[in-house]
């Protein structure tokens, strides 16, 4: 079922949160860059303790702070300067937002990194999966103390539209009958005129010959004179289209006038 997030103004978004495998992912990237960080912070206090001859209390000292700077405060200034969009997030194309979907604050970061040194480092992260696997929202405790969750971010990218009825069919298309095309058999076509560009040309023509052989059993006439089969089809399709359009425009006038009327009675 569909999840939908009301804001304070009662407007409803459509907001995808993210599942737990893109969530997992997100973190062991984050967590891969600071152990990175960690492991060059150590050589260089390695070297640093070596040049000044600290001694033992003062280097204690040093690794407890930059444990403190890699665990909590640079996770709380990645996290508030971008929103809620880590280097893990951004690869996987999430983002932390509010439970009203609105942008995290500061103190919605401060509470998720807190916690998180906790569930993430202090537990290996075992805890935060657990809190995810049980949660509708994939939320961590991080996310239940600070009230956010995790989305998708990143749009899918939209196929692109179908071109128009071609010049050479418009005419045709004025008194084609287009009979009750099969769902499956449209569906097969859409996929055989968008994927055709990336096809071999031995392959493509094969399929196209089966799919326009079953595709003449619904359609009246057949081709107009020089049109072959694909732009046939690319016709056939977007006349269907078209007609489905028109008829879906005319059910929407109606529901208005209808509307209207009880308004007005």
């Amino acid at each position: 079922m569909q999840e939908h997030t009301i804001t304070g103004e009662a407007v409803v978004l459509n907001l995808r949160a993210a599942n737990f495998m893109p969530r997992l992912g997100a973190a062991l990237l984050d967590a891969i860059v600071y152990l990175i960080g960690w492991g060059f912070l150590i050589y260089g206090l390695a070297e640093f303790t070596a040049v000044f001859g600290m001694d033992v209390a003062a280097v204690q000292t040093v690794m407890l702070l930059a444990t403190i700077l890699l665990t909590f405060i640079i996770p709380l200034l990645v996290e508030g300067f971008s929103h809620g969009r880590s280097l893990g997030k951004l690869a996987f194309g999430l983002r932390v937002v509010r439970d009203d979907g609105g942008t995290i604050r500061w103190r919605h970061a401060f509470a998720r990194c807190l916690t998180g040194v906790f569930e993430l480092w202090m537990t290996f992260g075992s805890i935060a999966v657990l809190a995810s696997l049980f949660n509708k929202h994939s939320k961590r405790l991080g996310d239940m103390m600070a009230g956010s969750y995790v989305i998708f971010s990143r749009a899918p990218r939209l196929p692109a539209p179908m071109p128009d009825v071609p010049p050479a069919m418009q005419q045709w298309a004025q008194v084609a009958d287009l009979g009750r095309i099969p769902a499956g058999l449209v569906a097969q076509i859409n996929s055989l005129i968008r994927n055709s560009p990336t096809m071999h040309p031995t392959a493509l023509a094969s399929v196209s010959q089966d799919v326009y052989a079953r595709l003449l059993e619904y359609v009246t006439p057949g081709p107009p004179a020089g049109v072959d089969r694909m732009t046939f089809m690319v016709g056939v399709l977007a006349e269907r289209r078209n007609r489905d359009t028109e008829v879906l425009a005319r059910q929407r006038d109606r529901r208005d006038r209808d509307a209207q009327y009880l308004l007005h009675r």
